[in-house]
């Protein structure tokens, strides 16, 4: 009952719930006191609306918000409890007396200053707001200043209107003692911080203190291209959550040749975005996009399928390219607005396959195959099992957007997949690593995902006191123990070269001082792999794992296991990569040959029912290379799917991308010749680039 009424109040947590609760109740109870009138009841119910109010902003709560949607917001709250108080000390018989006059007066006076406050606090983030969000971009072209200090716009409002609190506790001081000085010293004291508060907010309005207007920002950036001249780029579009389809191609565009530049358009996913060298450019205005001289872009390549990938689209200087963000058999990846872009491009045979049996009109001509350059760090299968107990990575998709069967393993099947493996009589470790967006669409995929959380904690408690692990436990507890410090140390590390402690710094000092730091990159790269390193290590190889959060990541945990169970995603694509041993849920019950027939991925795996009771043959496979009846078949589906391993996949996709600028740079200087006219068309071209390097661009 309790977590329906969190999940209807869309609140994180019972102590939210409990809070709003009492804030629901006391204000009432406040009003009462007020009116009876009672002076211990008042300033009870007082001090929990003042408790319950502080815990639910200090929290985030969503309720905050609902609040102020019914206009019933922090500034409201605060003036009722004060009307209360005031109409207290009339109840209370000193309804003409000077303290009753004077508490009306400081007030008005004390909210008349919350006009001015929110409106330099106001002003301050707006000026303080650069049109651009940058990093490995240099703005030392413009003067950026540093930020006020924290204190004073953090959670400005609500501190501001906290200062009254002094005022309260004089007031009915008084009316416990009849005593007016209390009063006096109370209001006079909330007054004199008020005052103080916009005091010290104001040397930061001056223009010294605040960053450059937009059009001085704007010609910095230009001017940064300029003379950086970005040759390819990658465009990125999407909510916070998506971030992982951006940064999914970060360690690609590191090895890209040429200038690359990374674009994006929400400056929550310049926060969500994890460490590059690549410049970074995060434009959240069309318009301002549009204004940008990216002349000397001559590939464009797109991870999504967005409306905002029109703003890129209309500029025709540059060739538009889908590279998308994941291979797989789901129809988001034969989208016909795939139709848009130049060239489409596939990892391997099967994605030109795929869409011409969509036949969503891109045509054969326009898709180029070109690996999968995240793959790399994917090792292959070794022939024998990573530890003497085998390790299956149970990985499922999300839910999706509707409520087909066949969008997750997890609704019909998850439970009866971890149950098996849990009860598997050959023991196996389970690592569940579930999508990172289990559950923000459906309640009951949530709940699934929640009891099978509970499943593997509960199996890892049993096991850690199985005797059967008792000796392994007592022998490796040393290295876990070292490990464990390892792993405090490089995240102590991470933490300081991420930046992510120095909360003092805002957006704009964050653009002003993210340099390109290749040294730094480098040490972040390498820490990166010590850590993933140490966590593996600072557990047993029999312990089961839940893997909810970006670290470990998915490879990492496919290096880490044997095999795998998945459904229709493109985890099981990128699966293939390792040779391994997996299996594919049917969810929606097409049988084994229809749901081979319709999803090519699944042609080498182990196809599951929703009882998963074909999970034995997937467990054999591993046990016993014998009688893994599928090895030939993964190699085989692996080149259709992926491509060759010779040339390696980011050799293919610079080859593509040079292909490609040089059918920009034709197309731009052919416009060229023909707006110059028919006696400069004829003259040979010596601006154009003898070859197609994306390191010489011409602008068009």
């Amino acid at each position: 009952m309790i977590s329906t009424a969190i999940r209807v109040a869309r609140v994180g947590s019972g102590s939210e719930l409990a809070a709003a609760l009492l804030l629901g109740i006391s204000f009432p109870c406040v009003m009462l006191a007020a009116i009876i009138p009672h002076f211990w009841f008042f300033a009870a119910a007082a001090a929990v609306t003042y408790l319950a109010d502080t815990f639910l902003h200090q929290r985030g709560s969503y309720l905050v918000n609902r609040l102020a949607k019914v206009r019933a917001g922090l500034s409201i709250r605060f003036l009722i409890r004060q009307m209360l108080l005031v109409l207290l000390v009339a109840r209370s018989g000193l309804g003409e007396d000077r303290i009753f006059y004077v508490t009306v007066v400081a007030v008005l006076v004390f909210y008349g200053l919350q006009a001015p406050h929110g409106a330099i606090v106001t002003l301050l983030r707006l000026r303080r707001r650069l049109p651009v969000v940058t990093r490995n971009i240099d703005l030392g072209a413009i003067r950026i200043p540093d930020a006020p200090p924290p204190w004073l716009l953090n959670r400005s409002a609500e501190k501001m209107l906290h200062l009254d609190v002094f005022a309260m506790v004089g007031v009915l001081l008084t009316l416990e003692t009849r005593e007016n000085v209390y009063g006096y010293a109370g209001l006079g004291l909330s007054l004199l911080l008020a005052v103080g508060y916009v005091a010290a907010l104001l040397p930061y309005l001056r223009p010294s203190r605040l960053v450059p207007s937009a059009e001085k920002v704007l010609k910095a950036v230009d001017g940064w291209l300029a003379d950086y001249r970005p040759t390819v780029m990658l465009y990125f579009s999407g909510s916070k959550e998506s971030a992982y389809q951006v940064n999914m191609w970060l360690e690609t565009m590191d090895q890209l040749e040429g200038r690359p530049l990374i674009v994006l358009r929400e400056r929550v996913i310049a926060q969500q975005l994890g460490p590059t060298a690549v410049p970074v450019l995060c434009v959240p205005g069309g318009v301002h996009l549009m204004n940008l001289d990216l002349s000397t872009v001559r590939v464009a390549l797109y991870a999504a399928n967005v409306g905002k990938n029109i703003h890129m689209l209309r500029v025709p200087t540059m060739r538009h390219v889908f590279i998308g963000h994941g291979d797989s058999d789901k129809l988001a990846s034969v989208n016909p607005f795939s139709k848009a872009y130049d060239e489409v491009w596939t990892a391997g045979r099967a994605g030109r396959d795929r869409y011409a049996l969509a036949d969503v009109g891109v045509r054969d001509e326009d898709i180029v195959e070109v690996g999968r350059p995240q793959l790399a760090p994917i090792e292959p299968a070794s022939g024998s099992t990573r530890n003497p107990v085998p390790t299956v990575l149970y990985a499922p998709t999300w839910e999706g957007w509707d409520d087909s069967p066949g969008n997750t393993s997890l609704l019909l099947a998850g439970e009866n997949i971890v149950k098996r493996l849990l009860g598997a009589e050959r023991p196996v470790r389970v690592l569940y690593k579930p999508h990172p967006f289990t559950g923000t669409r459906s309640a009951k995929a949530k709940a699934v995902h929640e009891r099978i959380v509970a499943l593997v904690e509960k199996a890892a408690a049993e096991r850690a006191t199985d005797p059967r692990w008792a000796e392994q436990s007592a022998a490796l507890r040393t290295g876990r123990d070292a490990a464990r410090a390892e792993l405090a140390r490089i995240e102590a590390r991470l933490t300081e070269l991420s930046g992510v402690a120095d909360s003092s710094r805002d957006e704009a000092e964050e653009s002003r001082d993210a340099k390109a730091d290749p040294a730094r990159q480098a040490e972040l790269t390498r820490l990166r792999d010590e850590w993933n390193t140490a966590y593996w290590r600072s557990f047993g190889w029999w312990e089961h794992r839940v893997i909810a959060g970006a670290e470990p990541r998915l490879y990492d945990c496919f290096n880490e296991s044997d095999a795998m169970v998945s459904d229709i995603s493109s985890v099981v694509s990128d699966f293939i990569a390792s040779g391994k041993p997996y299996a594919v849920t049917d969810s929606a019950g097409l049988g084994a040959e229809e749901f081979k027939r319709q999803n090519t991925a699944v042609r080498a795996a182990v196809i599951l029912s929703n009882s998963a009771g074909e999970l034995d043959q997937l467990l054999d496979a591993v046990t016993d290379p014998a009688a893994d009846r599928l090895a030939a078949d993964r190699r085989e589906l692996k080149r259709y799917l992926l491509g060759p391993d010779e040339p390696s996949s980011i050799e293919q996709f610079n080859a593509a991308a040079r292909t490609l600028a040089a059918k920009a740079q034709a197309r731009n200087v052919g416009v060229e010749q023909r707006l110059a006219g028919p006696e400069e068309a004829a003259a040979p071209d010596d601006s154009a680039p003898e070859s197609n390097d994306l390191d010489s661009p011409v602008r068009g």
